[in-house]
C-alpha cells in the first residue's frame, strides 16, 4: 500500500461516495474510473501554487493507471506553475512593458511630410507611448526607398509621400523616436495581399501573372476588397521575405510585425496550378473543392506556419535581436478564414511577441476573447510575449473612454502589462487618459 500523508477531503469524500472505498484488488467499473479521472483532473486545475500542490494527495486504493495519470497531472501542473512563475518574473525584470499604438498611412497624415512625422512622435512621446508599430507595406508599396519594388514594378515607394520632395519617412520616424526611447516595429500590413479593389491584381500580378492566387472557380482570389498572390509559391515567399530583410538588414527597427494578412492567405484560395500539384504529390489526388475541408484547411494552415517558422529563422540569423511580431485575428477564426494558426507559432517559440486583434465593441465580447486566450491559447511561460490589439478608432467609431477604461484595468488584474492601440489618430482624441493610462507623471 502506498502512503499518503495527507489526503485531500473533497477528493477523498468523492471517491469514498462513489466506489465505498474499493481495495486495489476489486475491479472498477468504467464508469467509475471516469468519474474519478474527471474528478482528479478538476482538482488538479484547481491547484493555484505548489504549497497547494503538497496539500493534495490521491487515496492510494487506486488502480495503477489512473495512480499513473495523476502523478502525471500533477508533474504537469508543477511545471506549469513554475513556468507562470518564470514568465512573471521575466516582465518584472524587463519592467519595461509595451504601450504601443499602430502608425498607418489610411485615414492619417501622419507620415505624409516629415513635419507631421515630427509631430506624431512628439505625441506619442508625450503620451507615454513607448513603441511605435509604423506601416512599411500598403496598397503593395512600401513606405521607404525599397530597391524589391523598384526592380518588381518600377515603384520604389508610395508615391503619395513623396509627391513634393524625395522623402524616406521611416528613416525620418526613426531619426524622431530613438533619440526619444521609443521602439519602432516595422509593421507589413498588408502582407500577401496584391491590391486591393482590383480585380486584376495590380502592378504585381501585373508583373508576375503566375503568382497570383486562385480559387474554385479559377478567379483572383478576392476576400473584403483585397486581392491576394499565392503564398504558397516559393517566389511569392522569397519576395516576401526580401522585404523583410530590406528593412532589418538596412533600418536600425527594433523589429517586424506581420498581421491578419502575413503569413495568411484566405481559406478560399489554393486552387492555382503549383499549389493542387503540390497538394496531390503529398496526397495522390487533388484538392477538396470545399475550402472549408478540415484536413485541407488544416493542409494549408500548416504551410503558413512553415513560412511563419521561414520568416523567424532567417531574420534572426541576420539580426538575433531583432524582435519578430505579429498581430492576427481572433482564434481559431484565424484559422478558418486566413490559414493562421498563430497559437502554434507562438507555442513553437517563432515569435518573441503576440499582439492579437482583440477588437470587440463592448467590455464582455473583449473579456471573453481576452480569458481564452490566456486560459487555452497561450501557455503560461509565454505570456509576457501576449500584447493584445486593442480597438481604438476605426473609420467613424470612437471607442469611449470607459471602455478603454475597463479593457486596460482588466488587462492589468490579469497580470498583463501592456498593449498596442489601432490606431494613432484615436489617442489624440483623449489625451489625458492616455496619459494616465501610460503612467505619465
Amino acid at each position: 500500500m502506498r502512503t499518503i500523508q495527507i489526503i485531500s477531503l473533497s477528493l477523498f469524500l468523492f471517491i469514498a461516495s462513489t466506489i465505498h472505498c474499493q481495495s486495489q484488488d476489486k475491479e472498477w467499473t468504467d464508469q467509475q474510473l471516469q468519474a474519478a479521472e474527471d474528478k482528479m483532473d478538476s482538482v488538479v486545475n484547481s491547484l493555484k501554487s505548489k504549497k497547494s500542490i503538497r496539500r493534495y494527495c490521491f487515496p492510494g486504493n487506486l488502480p495503477d493507471s489512473l495512480y499513473e495519470k495523476f502523478k502525471i497531472a500533477m508533474a504537469k501542473k508543477r511545471e506549469d506553475l513554475r513556468l507562470e512563475r518564470q514568465s512573471q518574473v521575466q516582465e518584472v525584470k524587463s519592467n519595461n512593458p509595451i504601450h504601443g499604438v499602430w502608425l498607418t498611412n489610411v485615414d492619417s497624415d501622419a507620415l505624409y511630410s516629415k513635419e507631421n512625422v515630427k509631430n506624431a512622435v512628439q505625441t506619442c512621446a508625450e503620451l507615454g507611448f513607448n513603441t511605435i508599430f509604423v506601416v512599411v507595406w500598403n496598397n503593395a508599396m512600401t513606405t521607404y526607398p525599397s530597391a524589391v519594388m523598384q526592380k518588381l514594378t518600377g515603384v520604389p515607394i508610395d508615391s503619395r509621400l513623396v509627391k513634393t520632395q524625395n522623402r524616406d519617412p521611416l528613416k525620418e520616424l526613426l531619426d524622431e523616436a530613438k533619440p526619444r526611447g521609443i521602439k519602432v516595429i516595422a509593421w507589413f500590413e498588408f502582407g500577401f495581399s496584391c491590391s486591393f479593389d482590383k480585380a486584376d491584381g495590380g502592378d504585381i500580378i501585373r508583373a508576375k501573372p503566375h503568382w497570383a492566387s486562385r480559387g474554385v472557380d479559377g478567379k483572383i482570389v478576392s476576400k473584403n476588397k483585397f486581392q491576394w498572390m499565392n503564398g504558397f509559391h516559393p517566389e511569392v515567399q522569397d519576395f516576401m521575405l526580401s522585404l523583410l530583410k530590406e528593412v532589418a538588414q538596412n533600418y536600425a527597427v527594433d523589429g517586424i510585425q506581420g498581421d491578419d494578412r502575413l503569413p495568411a492567405l484566405p481559406s478560399e484560395t489554393g486552387y492555382d496550378d503549383f499549389t493542387k500539384n503540390l497538394y496531390k504529390q503529398e496526397h495522390g489526388s487533388f484538392p477538396p473543392t470545399n475550402t472549408k475541408d478540415y484536413e485541407w484547411v488544416r493542409w494549408r494552415a500548416e504551410k503558413m506556419s512553415d513560412m511563419m517558422k521561414r520568416i523567424h529563422t532567417e531574420l534572426k540569423a541576420i539580426r538575433p535581436d531583432l524582435i519578430i511580431s505579429m498581430s492576427p485575428s481572433i482564434y481559431p477564426w484565424s484559422v478558418e478564414e486566413y490559414l493562421q494558426d498563430w497559437v502554434t507559432w507562438v507555442r513553437e517559440g517563432w515569435v518573441d511577441m503576440v499582439c492579437p486583434q482583440v477588437y470587440r465593441y463592448n467590455f464582455e465580447a473583449y473579456k471573453r476573447e481576452f480569458d481564452k486566450m490566456l486560459s487555452r491559447q497561450i501557455a503560461p511561460k509565454d505570456k509576457h510575449k501576449f500584447v493584445p490589439g486593442v480597438l481604438l478608432k476605426v473609420s467613424p467609431y470612437l471607442a469611449s473612454e470607459e471602455f478603454l477604461k475597463q479593457m486596460i484595468d482588466y488587462n492589468r488584474s490579469q497580470g498583463v502589462s501592456g498593449e498596442v492601440y489601432f490606431f494613432y489618430e484615436g489617442v489624440k482624441k483623449y489625451p489625458a487618459l492616455f496619459k494616465e493610462l501610460n503612467g505619465v507623471k
